[in-house]
């Protein structure tokens, strides 16, 4: 147990909800059901720790009375999940009992104490059939509650989610008599088999179909090298200039900042590759439906980003990144298993997998950042080059399998911009991923003092473009190397340039990278 805490008393939490309940998993749901299978039975990597203060003068019962009503009100938060005969299926209790470890933190800060408790609750796997997804306990200091530690399953809640029970939690405490939420998980698993909802799954399927049919087969269609030790690594950049020009451009061009920070992304890869078109995952909430918009559990789904790289400059690029971001986010609402078929089905068509292994998660909780450095003029480039001068960048963790060979990714930071890259070092080493951060940098800045043409990115941004060997073969699908030379083709099922396993399959970024569309300047992407 966490250093310095005492433990107390348990407390049982009697619970009965408005209805319980069973019906085929979500897909939002399945999207994560189908990650848990590739993992041991008891692997805790998709449970979420979690804290939340106890705001007020608050005794004991008032605490748990909050719990028990947090968990009536939310159906997700009593729901197991199991294999059946005809797919898996969710099962809400209606009745049932919360058991809450009460602990002391003596010397300690509370919160924080409560920060390492919650890790230690979730370092153990749920029983996705038998046990509830839900562990808590309390945390005193000066004989009263001051937080409490929460293990969450991935399976109940993303980042949205946890949005919803924070906001609910603050009103509980107070005893405030809240609306219903008006829509669970049981609600929309039958909206997503009738009418509108599998309207909406057909569309999906048909956006992807056509831009499976017609993206190269990889971006990272070229030779491998020999990778580092721990073959992938995750490396950091904090930068208020990248913020305060990516606010700057959002306005002037008429896109939000998050179509800034993917387009300039995606053109750098493309650059970096040699390819006229980058092909990327954007981590989508699904929450722009009003009724999802307050529903506890998890919808967060992978969207399908094709950026075909226009003639002309940044600024057109940017301005045809958010269409297309627009695009991606309409269209990532679908039953997780049937799109699998389809990329299969799609792959055996064209020779082999289609490799969607470069991805972008904007896990901002706002779409911009309200305490940056004052920037006077704002927009002024001298002044931004001045602000890019307390730039970071820092090594943040290296993994031996992550199922990504390219991984951007923002925190949550509101006084600068955090933005991380996790990349396969068989196919980009460190040095080109802290290349690749310090281009968005510089390709904002430019963007801000003039018009940069795309054809000069990669020379602008200090990237060496990639080199095939001579006697490789470009054809529609992308480059290959010559048959009966020995080379590993990339673009072979068997190769480096495959698909590792499922999105989120052991993914650094962490289980809660939960995309959620936090306000409507992010553009319903994003996500934590």
């Amino acid at each position: 147990m966490t250093g310095g805490l005492t433990w107390q008393r348990t407390a049982a939490v009697e619970f009965t909800g408005t209805r319980g309940g069973a019906a085929p998993l979500t897909w939002g749901q399945q999207a994560i059901w189908r990650l848990t299978r590739w993992l041991d039975d008891g692997d805790p990597y998709f449970n979420m720790p979690w804290t939340l203060p106890v705001y007020g003068r608050r005794d004991l019962d008032t605490v748990l009375l909050a719990l028990r009503r947090l968990v009536e009100r939310h159906e997700t938060l009593r729901t197991t999940c199991e294999e059946t005969p005809v797919g898996p299926v969710q099962r809400v209790a209606r009745e049932g009992r919360l058991t809450v470890e009460v602990f002391d933190a003596g010397e300690a800060k509370p919160l924080a104490a409560a920060r390492e408790l919650s890790a230690d609750l979730a370092a153990k796997g749920f029983d996705y059939a038998t046990e509830p997804p839900l562990r808590c306990a309390v945390v005193t200091g000066g004989g009263r509650p001051r937080a409490v530690a929460f293990a969450l399953s991935h399976l109940a809640v993303d980042g949205w989610a946890l949005d919803i029970l924070a906001a609910d939690w603050k009103g509980l405490l107070a005893g405030d008599d809240l609306p219903d939420p008006g829509w669970q998980p049981l609600d929309q698993s039958a909206f997503e088999r009738e009418g509108a909802g599998a309207a909406r799954g057909e569309r999906a399927f048909r956006h992807w179909r056509a831009a499976l049919e017609r993206v190269p087969r990889s971006l990272f269609d070229f030779p491998r090298r020999e990778p580092e030790e721990q073959r992938f690594v995750r490396v950091g950049m904090e930068s208020a200039a990248v913020a305060a020009a990516a606010e700057t451009l959002a306005a002037r061009w008429s896109v939000s900042t998050a179509s800034v920070l993917t387009t300039a992304s995606a053109v750098l890869l493309a650059a970096l590759t040699g390819h006229g078109a980058a092909v990327m995952q954007l981590i989508v909430a699904n929450r722009h439906d009003p009724r999802t918009s307050v529903m506890a559990g998890t919808a967060v789904q992978d969207g399908l980003f094709v950026l075909d790289l226009p003639e002309g400059t940044f600024a057109d690029a940017v301005r045809a990144g958010h269409r297309q971001a627009l695009t991606t986010y309409r269209h990532a609402h679908y039953d997780p298993v049937r799109m699998m078929a389809l990329r299969e089905e799609v792959g055996r068509a064209r020779g082999g997998p289609v490799d969607l292994s470069a991805y972008f998660n904007d896990a901002r909780t706002i779409g911009h950042w309200p305490n940056l450095p004052r920037v006077d003029p704002p927009g002024d480039p001298a002044a931004l080059a001045a602000l890019a001068e307390r730039t970071r960048t820092f090594f943040v963790g290296a993994w031996s399998e992550v199922d990504a060979t390219v991984f951007f990714a923002t925190g949550p930071a509101t006084n600068t911009c955090q933005l991380y890259l996790l990349t396969d070092t068989a196919c980009l080493p460190r040095s080109t991923a802290y290349t690749l951060l310090r281009g968005v940098e510089t390709l904002l800045l430019r963007g801000v003092a003039g018009e940069v043409p795309l054809g000069a990115v990669a020379e602008l941004c200090g990237i060496t473009p990639i080199e095939r060997p001579a006697d490789w073969v470009r054809t529609a699908s992308g480059w290959t190397a010559p048959a009966g030379t020995g080379t590993r083709d990339p673009l072979d099922p068997a190769g480096a340039g495959e698909d590792l396993g499922p999105a989120g399959t052991r993914n650094p970024l962490g289980p809660a990278g939960a995309g959620e569309d936090l306000d409507p300047a992010v553009a319903e992407g994003g996500g934590r």
